[in-house]
């Protein structure tokens, strides 16, 4: 039964992703605001199929730690595709650090250079890389979005407890504004790498900011253990 419930899934997210990315074409000419209104559109597509095929249901808690600051960037744990989608449906037009390769995907890729993704080449130092830091606070700078970061730099299992990168305090100490911690579950019912996708309830837990100020190895210890603390408590 599973296994057919994550069929009609699969087929119903890629067919959606893939419709979604043909119909933003229009959108590459026009403002950065419409394309930003279709990606949120398609995540709450994809929490609605989730919830219809394998009855899986998605709940927020601490939304008004989004309310507190009009400037701050969201750090959130990363164990599925799922937290891509649904935390933009809480976080107004969040700008994403992605690897390189999603940003050459047709259609896909074009929709997210167009809200400002911005790219990074893993494990090389490139001209582009060496002036990273400042590309985002640019980006933020400019178009008074939100940054969201994956601190652990990629998806894990849900149970590893895998060390923060360090760029991430890199990215606190340039920024200088307030970090909100993010722990959530989504692994458990959506884990890396698999076919099957599970029935359950996906919790997304935003935490109390955390003020900047501190030296940036503190900063990746407090996240570190307040974003693993949080997903102890939800599982």
């Amino acid at each position: 039964m599973i296994f057919f419930r994550s069929l009609f899934f699969n087929i119903f997210l890629y067919s959606g992703i893939a419709l979604v990315s043909i119909a933003a074409v229009p959108f590459l000419f026009l403002k950065e605001k419409h394309m930003l209104f279709l990606g949120r559109f398609l995540s709450h597509y994809v929490i609605w199929i989730l919830k219809i095929f394998l009855n899986t249901k998605t709940e927020f808690k601490g939304l008004d730690n989004l309310t507190k600051y009009e400037k701050f960037f969201v750090a959130s744990a990363h164990q599925s595709m799922f937290e891509t989608f649904a935390l933009q449906t809480v976080i107004d037009g969040p700008i994403f650090i992605l690897k390189k390769e999603l940003l050459r995907i047709p259609f896909f890729g074009w929709g997210l250079k167009k809200i400002g993704a911005i790219e990074i080449v893993r494990n090389t130092t490139t001209k582009k890389n060496l002036n990273f830091f400042d590309r985002i606070k640019e980006s933020i700078e400019k178009s008074n979005r939100p940054l969201l970061i994956f601190p652990q730099g990629t998806r894990v299992k849900h149970k590893d407890r895998v060390p923060f990168k360090k760029g991430v305090g890199k990215i606190y100490e340039t920024l200088k504004m307030p970090c909100i911690p993010v722990g959530l579950n989504s692994g458990k019912v959506w884990p890396k790498n698999t076919f099957n996708k599970y029935p359950g309830k996906i919790t997304i837990s935003f935490l109390a900011p955390i003020q900047p100020g501190l030296e940036k190895e503190k900063f990746i210890e407090k996240l570190e253990a307040e974003i693993y603390k949080e997903i102890d408590l939800i599982d």
